[in-house]
């Protein structure tokens, strides 16, 4: 299983161990693996600009009918948003019609540690 996509098994404590701060050790395979899936799904600058969408939207959690203005067809957002839940940065509710997507506060957290300079 994904470290990323433990989220929607609803183990997001998991997230935050994922992997330590770049700059604390060499990172394991699995680690190496685990962040690579991370920043691929961000590497696509439409990937980036929704999942931005969905982190900054009121309430921390933004339907699908919100967020689809990024330039391209309603089927590449859903491609795209796919891609970004498999990757574990996004999980998501279907409410009716409509899908409303969320990024748990673990996954911002596990992405600052990554990012932040090892401590001590």
């Amino acid at each position: 299983m994904e470290a990323f996509s433990l989220v929607e098994a609803g183990e997001a404590d998991a997230v935050a161990a994922c992997c330590p701060p770049l700059s604390s050790r060499p990172f394991s395979a699995e680690e190496a693996e685990t962040a690579a899936r991370m920043f691929k799904a961000l590497g696509d600058p439409v990937r980036l600009r929704l999942f931005s969408a969905v982190a900054s939207h009121e309430g921390g959690e933004a339907c699908v009918c919100d967020i689809s203005d990024v330039g391209v067809s309603q089927p590449t957002v859903s491609h795209h948003l796919k891609k970004l839940k498999e990757a574990g940065l996004l999980s998501s509710e279907r409410r009716g019609t409509w899908v409303y997507y969320r990024v748990e506060p673990s996954v911002l957290a596990a992405m600052g540690t990554l990012l932040m300079p090892a401590s001590g």
